[in-house]
């Protein structure tokens, strides 16, 4: 099925949370997303639309605290793995709620609910209840979550992780991945310079610039986060992807109505 100018749009941890103080939302951020989603939503024409979000203080403390991720078993285990599930759920009900409240048709799809892998590997996932929901003009909301693994027992995957599979049924023409960030920063001390494009030919000559996030994030931070980018735009070469900071007012809607700022990831 095929929904023309699709868009993907992340809405980092580090964005709507405080990641150094956890489990704490920030609910005025987030409403103000909210209603810029929304305004580029009447402006032009109800955007096909999927959010993600990141677990920021929410999930990463309590995934670091259990090293979730890993995969284990028994009772500590699987009382870590509850532990993480519940504080990814607390947070994406709170942006589910902020979302609703600003009049956008959103829906929760909780990939813990769906997905299953195996040694860290997507294995399944029934995205046709996710097809109806955007054939009707509904906005599917995923997160970071955990998943159940048949190898492993249990494991996380990042929203981007999540992203990855889900374009291998949706194609979406761009991912947006908005951040405290103004991009990928060129000298990490001077926020002012940022790599304004990133391609598979350019890369091995950036990384070194490319820096982890300073707060805990179990799913890699900034290279991890790259480079997963960068395997998208190879399988998908029509595909563009832009970081960029959230925290400026009226950049969501700016980067919705495809106004190009902070750093590209394409072919």
């Amino acid at each position: 099925m095929n929904y023309p100018g699709l868009t993907f749009i992340k809405l980092g941890g580090s964005l709507i949370t405080d990641k150094n103080q956890p489990l704490t939302a920030k609910p005025e951020r987030i409403r103000q997303i909210a209603l810029e989603i929304a305004q580029a939503r009447q402006e032009h024409i109800d955007i096909p639309l999927l959010i993600g979000h990141g677990s920021g203080s929410f999930g990463h403390a309590v995934a670091n605290e259990f090293q979730t991720q890993e995969g284990g078993e028994g009772k500590a285990y699987w009382k870590g793995f509850i532990e993480v599930w519940l504080a990814a759920r607390q947070l994406n009900q709170i942006v589910i709620e902020i979302c609703h409240q600003a009049g956008l048709p959103v829906i929760a799809f909780p990939p813990s609910a769906g997905v299953i892998s195996k040694d860290k590997d997507f294995v399944s996932w029934d995205l046709r209840p996710m097809q109806f929901a955007l054939s009707q003009n509904l906005i599917p909301v995923v997160q970071g979550d955990v998943i159940f693994d048949y190898e492993i027992g249990g494991t996380i995957f990042s929203t981007e992780k999540i992203f990855q599979f889900l374009c291998s049924t949706f194609f979406p023409e761009r991912i947006l991945l908005a951040g405290l960030d103004e991009g990928v920063y060129c000298n990490p001390q001077n926020p002012d310079e940022v790599v304004p494009r990133i391609t598979p030919a350019n890369f091995e000559d950036l990384r070194p610039v490319v820096s982890g996030s300073e707060a805990a994030d179990v799913t890699g931070g900034m290279l991890a986060k790259v480079e997963l980018m960068l395997a998208l735009v190879k399988a998908h070469p029509a595909m563009q992807i832009q970081i960029f900071s959230g925290m400026k007012p009226g950049n969501i809607k700016k980067a919705l109505a495809g106004e190009v700022f902070g750093t590209i990831i394409s072919q």
